[in-house]
């Protein structure tokens, strides 16, 4: 987790946990993954947002740990640009992915596209209120991405691995 902790910012609290945000970042790029859809899903068993699946920090480490980050950060950012797309934000997201300068996107345009039940499984994840939660994320969303995809698109599982 610390190559994606340094890339994302680094959030990490004093005492060494991870902050809220930084969780909630990691939270939207394998919310598929660990609610157990997507094809990175399928081949995990679909167990990572189980019930008892020990919260998104313990899903991180045994996703991270088994090899499989490359394939959750490829087909995260995927999901997120779709999910931009569909809403009408896409040119937004497109925008973190390019080497152009990157849009700002409001929370109110952040919660459309991520959907209800995505930001309420992050509010509950991170402890965050929402008002919190898509302020941070609007904030650091559009950076977080641009470091992602320093090529100006999206990595391949391998190169992300």
């Amino acid at each position: 987790m610390g190559l994606l902790d340094g890339i994302i910012g680094g959030g990490a609290r004093q005492g060494g946990g991870m902050s809220p945000i930084t969780m909630a970042l990691l939270g939207v790029l394998a919310y598929r993954t660990f609610k157990g859809k997507g094809r990175l899903a399928d081949m995990l068993g679909g167990t990572q947002g189980g019930a008892g699946g020990g919260g998104l920090l313990s899903g991180l480490g045994g996703l991270l740990g088994g090899g499989a980050a490359g394939g959750a950060l490829s087909g995260g950012l995927s999901d997120l640009l779709k999910q931009f797309e569909q809403s009408g934000q896409g040119e937004k997201a497109k925008s973190w992915i390019s080497s152009e300068p990157n849009q700002q996107v409001e929370p109110k345009e952040l919660e459309q596209a991520l959907g209800s039940e995505r930001v309420q499984w992050l509010m509950e994840q991170t402890g965050m209120s929402k008002e919190e939660l898509l302020a941070g994320l609007s904030r650091e969303l559009p950076e977080a991405v641009d470091k992602l995809t320093p090529d100006g698109r999206i990595p391949t599982g391998r190169d992300a691995a």
